[in-house]
């Protein structure tokens, strides 16, 4: 996505927030800002099939993701190193000029700058999120 497409992204998604739709914004945030986190892909695949098993084990595997969860919690362990989180922060950071007049992303995004451990499992989430999609 270009600057202006995803700038046109986020005014839609700041407006379904301002309706008070029910948006994950975090994830969409996190599937912008983690384009760059370098992951390996049979290291990610390998990742995802463990995380897939623990939602399944829980239950219904499509059911909405819990950052907070164990399958969201362990996708984010096996992937941790600090050179991914720093490419994260990186991601975080360059969507701050996006967002400067949009302020309930302002808000979410200042929070997962501020807690980098909440980011990375945001960032997981999403993995996750798309993992099931594809299936």
């Amino acid at each position: 996505m270009e600057g202006s497409a995803e700038r046109a992204f986020l005014e839609q998604l700041e407006q379904r927030l301002v309706s008070g739709e029910p948006v994950e914004a975090e994830v969409s945030l996190m599937l912008l800002a983690g384009q760059a986190v370098p992951v390996d892909e049979d290291e990610l695949r390998g990742a995802l099939r463990r995380s897939v098993e623990l939602l399944a084990v829980g239950g219904d595997p499509r059911r909405n993701l819990d950052p907070q969860g164990r399958a969201v919690a362990a996708l984010a362990d096996d992937l941790d190193e600090p050179d991914r989180r720093a490419a994260l922060a990186d991601g975080i950071a360059s969507l701050r000029s996006l967002v400067t007049d949009l302020p309930e992303l302002t808000r979410r995004l200042d929070a997962l700058s501020a807690d980098d451990a909440l980011a990375w499992r945001w960032f997981a989430c999403t993995l996750l999120a798309e993992e099931l999609v594809e299936e």
